[in-house]
């Protein structure tokens, strides 16, 4: 599996189980940092497991072209992205 910054997953444990995120960040070979501007805020991310993860074949292109040109994104931006 391929892993995309600004890919669309859902929490399958957790606190968050449910819930819809934006992979903003790899960590390593088994985590992923993930963000929704609203519970988890872009400057803090959910540093979260691969397995506990739902992943969407959606990937939001805006969110990607930012995180890959190190442009900021608000969490409005973020919020608004995921409601779509």
């Amino acid at each position: 599996m391929e892993l995309t910054l600004g890919q669309v997953v859902f929490s399958k444990a957790g606190r968050d189980t449910g819930r819809k995120f934006v992979i903003v960040g790899i960590a390593d070979d088994e985590h992923v940092l993930i963000a929704d501007g609203d519970l988890r805020k872009i400057e803090n991310p959910k540093k979260k497991k691969l397995k506990h993860l739902s992943f969407e074949d959606n990937l939001i292109q805006q969110i990607n072209d930012k995180l890959m040109n190190n442009q900021k994104i608000s969490n409005a931006e973020l919020r608004k992205m995921l409601e779509l």
